[in-house]
C-alpha cells in the first residue's frame, strides 16, 4: 500500500513541476507587461513591423517580437557638476511621437543605455532611458517626442 502512494506522490510532484516549468517558459517567451505609466514599443524581428502598446497591462506576443518599455512620467534631468551653476529641466516623453523617437534613436532595449559606466562621485547617475532623454533635453535641436515642461536655471 505504501508503495502505491509513494509512486502516486512522485508522479504528482513530477506533474506539478513540469506544469510550473511550462508556465514559466510560456511567461518568458510570450508575455510582456507594461505599467499604466509606460509605453511599449514593440518590434517584430522577422517582418520589421513596429507598433506601440499604449495601454498598460499584460500583452501576449510571439517569441520573435521584442518590446522596449519607455516611461512617460515627467522626470527631472540635470547637468551634474561640482560648480555652482545649476541647470535642470523637467521633461516628459510624448508617446504620440514614439515613431519619430525610433527614427532618431533606432529600436533597441533602451534600458541598457549607459548601464555599465563608472562615473562615481555624483549623487545622481543617469542610466537607461533617463540618460537618453537627458541628451535630447540639452540638444540644440528640439524633438517632437520630448516635452520640456519646465526649465530651471540659476538666477
Amino acid at each position: 500500500m505504501n508503495t502505491y502512494f509513494g509512486i502516486f506522490k512522485k508522479k504528482w510532484v513530477a506533474g506539478i513541476t513540469i506544469f510550473l516549468v511550462l508556465c514559466f517558459l510560456f511567461y518568458i517567451g510570450f508575455v510582456n507587461c507594461t505599467e499604466p505609466t509606460e509605453i511599449g514599443i514593440a518590434r517584430n524581428h522577422i517582418s520589421g513591423k513596429m507598433w506601440a502598446q499604449k495601454n498598460g497591462g499584460i500583452h501576449l506576443t510571439p517569441l520573435w517580437v521584442g518590446v522596449a518599455r519607455v516611461d512617460i512620467r515627467p522626470v527631472r534631468v540635470a547637468v551634474t557638476s561640482a560648480g555652482r551653476g545649476y541647470s535642470a529641466k523637467l521633461i516628459q516623453f510624448n508617446p504620440e511621437y514614439w515613431r519619430e523617437f525610433v527614427d532618431v534613436e533606432g529600436w533597441r532595449y533602451y534600458w541598457w543605455a549607459n548601464r555599465f559606466s563608472f562615473n562615481f562621485g555624483y549623487e545622481e547617475e543617469y542610466r537607461g532611458m533617463r540618460d537618453l532623454m537627458r541628451g535630447y533635453a540639452y540638444s540644440a535641436k528640439q524633438y517632437l517626442f520630448l516635452n520640456i515642461l519646465k526649465e530651471y536655471k540659476e538666477k
